[in-house]
């Protein structure tokens, strides 16, 4: 009963946030204006977003380093099945697929390798919110159209998820630290929980600390951190080409205010961020660029195709080959997690 009210409230939310979107569209306006598209600069965006998620499973392996070697090849392989899986499963189910299947590739622990995937969310939000700083506080005069009440809007609420990342990092700073003592911490609780299960909770929660063990090296989150900042200008690189080819003009560094909305956009829970990530394009580009309202929803849903369907498209060849079907891989992420 509890899955089907969810289910119903992310439809509601999903048909809500298209409308929105659609509210005052000219559907052979948007039409003309998709045909009208430059094809070279969207494949130079479909070829930035191949290098991006490339660029995830370099990352990916640095985080991955302190509890065991990986590959480049099956960093790379899960992180596409774990996209496309995302894509199309709810609850983010491919967060917790693709740790579970470079685990079992690699013989590394799951659960350490569950957190990697936690401070890698922390490690874009911060580069986010760093990219979105250099451009607010870099604009020149004249390049946005809304320079009034929105901009500080985005400012406000980009220092508040600034703030919330650093308190995260913080934590999972101290978490690091020191693994053991969490795990005799976790397994005083056998006073009110049956001894095996308070085992089980203090495994469990030795074994995660021990996935954010780069936190406990300064170079190798260093490098991590590095590494983040080419893979965030990717994304922007792809936003940018993907408006320019709409003939929607801002600077390369206004892409990295799209990008802040944009991941707001994809925060919200619908299949495959449709609606959300059309709604936060079309707000940031009509409301800080001056975007024609057929024009901005064209580019919307061209740069939702170019950031997505490729890799989904690779993510399902990726899961064939692994014998993996999009039940068996619902089955997973639900028993990972439960």
């Amino acid at each position: 009963m509890r899955s089907r009210v969810r289910t119903v409230l992310i439809i509601a939310l999903t048909l809500a946030l298209l409308a929105f979107f659609f509210r005052d569209a000219n559907f052979a306006n948007v039409w003309a204006e998709t045909r009208r598209a430059d094809p070279w600069k969207l494949l130079a965006a479909v070829l930035f977003t191949a290098v991006t998620y490339a660029l995830r499973a370099w990352r990916w392996q640095s985080l991955l380093a302190p509890i065991g070697p990986t590959r480049f090849g099956n960093a790379f392989r899960t992180t596409v099945i774990g996209f496309a899986a995302s894509f199309f499963l709810p609850a983010r189910a491919g967060e917790v697929i693709r740790p579970y299947m470079l685990a079992r590739k690699e013989n590394l622990p799951p659960t350490a390798a569950f957190a990697t995937i936690i401070l890698e969310r922390l490690l874009d939000l911060a580069t986010v919110l760093l990219l979105f700083g250099f451009f607010v506080f870099t604009v020149p005069a004249g390049v946005l159209s809304g320079e009034g009440a929105q901009l500080a809007h985005v400012k406000f609420w980009g220092g508040v998820a600034a703030a919330a990342a650093l308190t995260c990092l913080v934590v999972l700073f101290a978490l690091a630290g020191h693994p053991e003592r969490l795990g005799r911490a976790a397994g005083r609780i056998e006073r009110v929980l049956p001894a095996r299960a308070a085992r089980l909770v203090a495994q469990f929660v030795e074994s995660f600390a021990s996935g954010l063990g780069v936190m406990r090296q300064p170079g190798r989150l260093g490098v991590a951190l590095a590494q983040s900042l080419p893979i965030w200008l990717s994304i922007a690189a792809g936003i940018w080409l993907t408006s320019q080819a709409f003939s929607i003009t801002f600077p390369y560094t206004g892409s990295f205010l799209v990008m802040t909305l944009l991941v707001v956009g994809v925060a919200v829970p619908t299949p495959g961020q449709i609606g959300g990530f059309h709604a936060a394009y079309q707000i940031a580009v009509q409301t800080f660029f001056g975007a024609a309202d057929d024009r901005a929803i064209g580019a919307a849903i061209v740069l939702h195709a170019v950031s997505f369907i490729p890799v989904t498209l690779l993510g399902v060849v990726y899961m064939a080959q692994e014998g993996m079907s999009f039940q068996r891989a619902q089955a997973v992420a639900s028993s990972e997690t439960t």
